[in-house]
């Protein structure tokens, strides 16, 4: 058997993704009558009907523009607004928000408006402004947005308040971050910076475990560990999601406590790889015992980038330890792309070793994506 490299890794992946994934996404994972994309595609490349939620427009939007980005061919350019179109079509709320939710025929199912959401629609809108600048109503909006987002939900101890059961949450300010960083490198713009440097002050100061360096994920209103078994869970993939950020974030400001906030997180996310099969896990109590051996497939991209991204500045025997970790990690995402129709993917990897048969998710497409894109940029630095 040919040893994978992590620059064959980058082949399999790259045709993967152009020759296979982006075409059948497009032609079937879209939806052409009624407009936006479906969110689930069968194994057989069927989509089933099924309600809509924004996350997945705006993400299926991104994961198109980023394709462009990344040298696709195909047509990225009707692609791309495809979904944040529709998004913004058929999710938008009295209040300019985005609703959570509608129905195959674009009835609004949940009317909630979720900072989770809204931050995609603002990822989503900073990529296709950067591969197609002239959508400057998408740069209008994004600004409108972020006021609206910061004026509405914003929390007297600081951060923002999500629209759910749990209102003080980790995840949601990840994905704010993220989309700020995003915008931030499309314009110039204040508050762009001054939201960034919020959240990670926040996530710095509150949602990193002072004492064992990992994250936690949800709070109470004073950005104390919630009460209920909710203050306990870590989540691998987060580990790995937050360190790339936060990596991200101190670069842009030479920032070494970041840095080694972002190198401990890394390390965290690791101590929930199963190494019997050598795949990030969904789910540990914050003494570190599994409470959910599952493996979805978006810990693992998101183990890889990590990987791979905090290779780039490590000294040389640690950059070799992180690339090996990235190409373990990528060799293992190649295992969930193994499908009987190309371009497809398996969603959760069970403990016994065994995939679920289910149709493959729409949101899984946006993890996948970002994995291949820092991949390349590893390999081949622009």
């Amino acid at each position: 058997m040919t040893e994978v490299t992590l620059e064959s890794l980058s082949s399999r992946l790259n045709a993967w993704l152009f020759e296979e994934a982006l075409p059948l996404w497009w032609q079937s994972g879209a939806d052409r009558e009624r407009g936006g994309f479906h969110e689930l595609l069968a194994l057989d490349g069927v989509a089933p009907s099924a309600p809509r939620r924004a996350r997945v427009q705006a993400r299926q939007s991104y994961s198109y523009a980023k394709a462009g980005d990344m040298g696709w061919t195909g047509p990225w350019r009707q692609a791309a607004p495809h979904g944040l179109d529709y998004l913004i079509s058929k999710f938008r709320s009295p209040d300019s928000e985005f609703s959570t939710l509608v129905s195959i025929d674009g009835t609004v199912l949940d009317p909630s408006t979720l900072l989770y959401d809204q931050a995609f629609a603002l990822l989503a809108a900073a990529e296709i402004v950067n591969v197609l600048p002239e959508r400057s109503d998408l740069r209008d909006m994004a600004h409108g947005l972020v006021r609206r987002i910061a004026a509405k939900r914003r929390h007297p101890a600081g951060g923002f308040s999500e629209s759910s059961h749990r209102p003080f949450q980790a995840n949601a300010h990840m994905h704010f971050l993220e989309a700020m960083l995003s915008w931030r490198d499309v314009e110039s713009g204040v508050i762009w910076d001054e939201l960034a440097d919020e959240i990670v002050a926040l996530c710095l100061s509150h949602f990193i475990d002072p004492h064992g360096g990992f994250l936690r994920e949800f709070f109470d209103a004073s950005w104390q560990p919630a009460a209920d078994s909710g203050g306990h869970i870590v989540e691998p993939g987060h580990q790995f999601e937050w360190a790339w950020l936060l990596e991200r974030w101190s670069r842009l400001h030479r920032d070494t406590g970041a840095h080694q906030a972002a190198m401990g997180l890394y390390e965290s996310g690791c101590r929930g790889v199963d190494r019997d099969r050598d795949a990030a896990i969904d789910e540990l109590s914050d003494d570190f015992l599994v409470t959910r051996g599952r493996a979805r497939l978006w810990p693992q991209t998101e183990r890889m980038k990590a990987a791979l991204f905090l290779s780039q500045t490590a000294p040389d025997g640690r950059r070799r330890e992180l690339l090996g970790e990235g190409l373990r990690a990528g060799k293992c995402l190649l295992r969930y792309l193994a499908t009987p129709k190309p371009g497809l993917w398996r969603d959760k990897l069970d403990v016994d070793g065994t995939f679920a048969v289910e149709p493959a998710p729409a949101s899984s497409f946006y993890h996948i994506v970002c994995g291949i894109d820092v991949l390349n940029a590893v390999l081949a630095p622009r």
